[in-house]
């Protein structure tokens, strides 16, 4: 019979570990701790402690940064697993110096300190200057929305939070009316039911407050475009935005970096409560050129011949005009971009359609524009059955064209053999509040040159379309780093100081691999 060693798991043991040896060089824990020993100013922490002379012994911020900043490299978020490694992993011990501060500590410091990690973040990318790590040739800008700690059910205009409110008084005069139309109950089984019927009242009662509180303190919000219109509030966190994503609707925050080229650094990180991306480039560009010169890298960066790059999110006529008056070397495509370009004629035929698995809306192919009888000289249109439509006008759109618009006659159109193929819903033209077939075009030779068409010259050239194929190979991986490697999936703060705090910390993390990866750190 074989013969194996004794094991007595009932014994104490010493183990002597030297905290310094668990960060080897070349790991990022090792070089999150070089940095903020050796390279960073924390003292942009100092002024918000006040236990100068009383009070309790504060965490060093260092100590505080070093345990968050390894945690979200981990695609650690939560403040309480972050305490709860501080007590069980070497490397956590190691960096804290075998401190465990509260959730509650970690969780203030990340929330609370959204200025003081702006200037960390200036400060890392100064070494990144310092270590030759930044190219300042190409800079590629992308967004990636994110929801944050905010119910999209809490979200609305103003006029559908007052019939939410008039909805929960409703409710809340029906459970009390049912409550006073009953006698008093006399089973175990009614006392349940009154109950839980008084706390149902309660929290109808609590939301109706938070709803009636929230009319009455804030003013509606307005969108950003050309047109201004009320965009949905939401009443947990009024910073964000209710956004459309490939998985579905959110209400979150849009996290947009600026990367360099030569080794994907990132240059600028900041948040956005709203989804539309038009808005968010000349703030950006304007942060990025105020930030080089704060720290003397350069006094104008695109003037340089530093360029710019963006996808067909960031193109707009306003956006377009600013690089040009700017001479900023931008290449921002518009999104007829493919469709110009040869090489991609063949795109459809060969991988299909994109989208073509979601399910079907009920949206059926009707007869198209081009088979309308256009003249834009005397503004006038006749359909395919030679009925004429009526003019009902030209507006201006977004990117600068003219529209002319016509509607065809209703009678015209219900009698019509062909207007079950022409009309999406044939019936609208059966009653006198319905329309016939609207068509617009668009005219091309009523307007100057734009902006737009500037830019287009730009990306359409052999050159633009060689520098903007660098855009995905740049800015795309950073968001794979970040989104699937630390796995931030979610924003887990409210407002828009206190996200971009947030972002700029996982973008720090970011950062700094690259300088572990890269760059000469001593050991």
């Amino acid at each position: 019979m074989p013969r194996f060693k004794h094991y007595n798991y009932d014994q104490d043991s010493m183990v002597v570990i030297n905290y310094q040896e668990q960060l080897q060089p070349g790991t990022f824990e090792h070089a999150v701790h070089y940095l903020i020993e050796h390279k960073l100013d924390l003292s942009v922490f100092h002024p918000k402690y006040r236990n100068d002379d009383t009070g309790r012994l504060a965490y060093d911020p260092a100590i505080l940064l070093k345990i968050i900043l390894f945690a979200y490299s981990k695609g650690i978020t939560s403040s309480r697993e972050i305490q709860w490694c501080c007590e069980t992993n070497i490397i956590f011990k190691a960096l804290s110096c075998d401190t465990v501060p509260h959730f509650t500590t970690l969780a203030k410091f990340v929330s609370q300190h959204a200025d003081e990690i702006e200037e960390l973040f200036e400060q890392i990318l100064l070494v990144c200057h310092e270590q030759g790590l930044l190219g300042n040739e190409l800079f590629a800008i992308d967004g990636c929305k994110m929801s944050s700690d905010a119910a999209k059910e809490w979200s609305g205009t103003f006029k559908e939070l007052g019939e939410k409110r008039d909805k929960l008084k409703r409710l809340i005069r029906h459970h009390l009316h049912e409550h006073h139309e009953r006698d008093e109950a006399e089973t175990e089984a009614e006392l349940d039911r009154d109950i839980r019927r008084a706390k149902t009242v309660l929290s109808l009662d609590e939301s109706l407050k938070k709803v009636d509180r929230f009319l009455k303190t804030n003013s509606p919000r307005m969108g950003q475009g050309k047109r201004p219109k009320e965009v949905k509030s939401n009443i947990t966190d009024n910073e964000s935005g209710k956004m459309t994503t490939s998985k579905g609707t959110i209400q979150g925050y849009n996290g947009v970096a600026t990367v360099d080229k030569k080794h994907q650094v990132i240059i600028d990180a900041q948040a956005f409560g709203e989804g539309q991306e038009h808005h968010t480039l000349k703030p950006v560009l304007e942060t990025v050129q105020r930030r080089y010169k704060k720290l003397g890298i350069a006094d104008n960066i695109y003037q340089t011949g530093a360029i710019v790059t963006a996808d067909t999110g960031f193109a707009n006529e306003a956006n377009m005009q600013y690089l040009h008056e700017q001479q900023i070397n931008g290449y921002i495509p518009d999104n007829r971009f493919r469709s110009r370009d040869p090489k991609f004629a063949q795109q459809k035929d060969k991988y299909g359609k994109r989208h073509q698995n979601l399910p079907d809306k009920g949206w059926k192919g009707t007869l198209a524009a081009s088979e309308f009888q256009f003249d834009p000289v005397k503004l006038t249109c006749i359909c395919p059955s030679g009925q004429a439509l009526t003019y009902r006008g030209q507006r201006e759109a977004l990117n600068g064209k003219i529209r002319v618009h016509f509607v065809g006659r209703l009678l015209q159109c219900r009698h019509c053999p062909k207007k079950h193929e022409c009309m999406q819903n044939p019936a609208s033209a059966n009653h006198r509040n319905g329309s016939g077939r609207q068509v617009s075009f668009t005219v091309e030779n009523k307007r100057a040159p734009n902006y737009t068409d500037w830019m287009k010259h730009r990306v359409d050239s052999q050159q633009g379309k060689t520098i903007y194929g660098h855009r995905m190979s740049v800015v795309e991986p950073v968001f794979g780093n970040i989104g699937s490697n630390k796995r931030l999936n979610r924003f887990s703060l409210r407002s828009k100081k206190k996200v971009q705090g947030q972002w700029q910390l996982y973008c720090l993390v970011h950062n700094i691999e690259k300088l572990a990866n890269y760059g000469q750190l001593a050991a």
